[in-house]
């Protein structure tokens, strides 16, 4: 869920790559984006309204005064609503309009009066998009701050070839969400998530710990940085590389982990605990390696700090502190009382025996308490998937 709770306008124009719109407003749907589509009426000439209707359940814009119903701000309300503008295809008709302040339609009406970003993913015959004048016109856009997705190299509908392609409708996705990066639900606020498991010595070669990869953590810090958030991700030893734009702290052992999360937690909105820290360590570490003999070992372990417990007895009262629970059994029940035990605001369950759901995979499936007993079962998907469930779940809730 990428692109959760955003609001995307996007304007389509009259060229062939419309039918390239459809797909992009499928996969801005599913990133979960609130589309509304605006059309030209040469576009309509190449794809039917109905077709972005269906695919975002509202309707589509294309006269300026339609017939049989109130229309007399609605450009201004169109203009004022979204959180970015994508106008794909852009013919060089519409942008000669907007680069002059010409409003001879709807949409170029709209995107003269608006004051948000302007994404434009220009589409064009090459004898078009190298004309000097859509040129000019096209860093006029540049310089009022518009962004101008790149076209391709190919051929034409026409059977030319040369620059002027429409950008495919995944890299138009992407440049969407470079866009709306920092603009969501949570901008201003401050989220901790930790991920990884922990390791405790018994010497210098030798650990205690456990088989968690770090995946969802870090889907989880990722998909909080999608919606806005200054993110600090705390992870134990994992193989995966640094989420891009995210302050990453790595720590080795559970004392570690939980001094970073202590730390990072003054000033904090949300916490986070996905991290599997271990539960026991040796209480005595060797210093030297432990030679291997005919008579075996004995460890005595120790209880480790609870990290959440600690959290618990400082939090204040408007920060939200997400646990996780790893049960083979009695999932909801255990769940339900770690969450009151520790003063959660939720608790996130899920069982590694679960086909799915194991350790080091890709998926899970988890289930989600609500210190108010709300219960939301969350079926096998991929760990971003499911990470943005979860921060949809959370927002949607009402606590913040």
């Amino acid at each position: 869920m990428k692109l959760f709770n955003h609001k995307i306008l996007l304007g389509v124009t009259g060229g062939i790559a419309a039918y390239k719109s459809a797909y992009l407003t499928r996969l801005l749907v599913k990133a979960g984006a609130d589309v509304r589509v605006v059309m030209t009426e040469a576009a309509v000439k190449f794809i039917a309204p109905l077709t972005f209707e269906s695919l975002t359940d509202h309707e589509v814009a294309v006269e300026m005064f339609p017939r049989n119903r109130f229309a007399a701000t609605h450009h201004i309300i169109l203009a004022t609503w979204p959180d970015l503008i994508v106008v794909a295809p852009a013919t060089a008709d519409v942008i000669a309009q907007v680069a002059n302040g010409l409003c001879p339609t709807l949409l170029s009406t709209i995107l003269c009066a608006t004051k948000k970003k302007i994404l434009w993913a220009p589409s064009m015959n090459e004898g078009m998009y190298t004309n000097p004048a859509v040129q000019k016109n096209i860093e006029t856009l540049r310089a009022m701050g518009h962004v101008i997705a790149e076209v391709g190299v190919g051929e034409m509908a026409c059977k030319s070839y040369g620059p002027g392609r429409m950008a495919e409708p995944e890299e138009i996705f992407e440049l969407i969400v470079a866009q709306l990066q920092g603009h969501g639900p949570l901008n201003g606020k401050k989220v901790v998530v930790t991920a990884g498991p922990c390791r405790e010595a018994l010497d210098p070669v030798r650990f205690i710990s456990n088989r968690s990869s770090g995946k969802m953590g870090f889907a989880l810090a990722v998909e909080a940085q999608r919606l806005g958030a200054e993110t600090l991700l705390i992870t134990g030893p994992t193989a995966l590389s640094d989420p891009p734009g995210i302050e990453v702290v790595r720590v080795e052992t559970t004392a570690q982990m939980a001094a970073a999360v202590e730390g990072g937690f003054a000033g904090a909105d949300y916490l986070v605990m996905a991290a599997a820290p271990a539960d026991f360590r040796p209480a005595e570490t060797s210093p030297h390696k432990i030679k291997k003999n005919d008579k075996g070992l004995t460890v005595h372990l120790t209880p480790t700090i609870d990290i959440l417990k600690k959290i618990s007895a400082i939090r204040a009262d408007s920060q939200v502190v997400v646990g996780f629970s790893l049960e083979t059994e009695n999932e909801v029940e255990n769940a339900k009382k770690k969450l009151q035990e520790k003063r959660l605001d939720y608790i996130v369950v899920n069982n590694p025996l679960e086909e799915g759901a194991g350790f080091d995979t890709d998926t899970n499936r988890v289930t989600m308490v609500s210190k108010s007993g709300h219960i939301l079962t969350i079926d096998k998907a991929n760990k971003d998937v499911i990470a943005g469930k979860i921060w949809e779940y959370i927002l949607a809730d009402g606590l913040r």
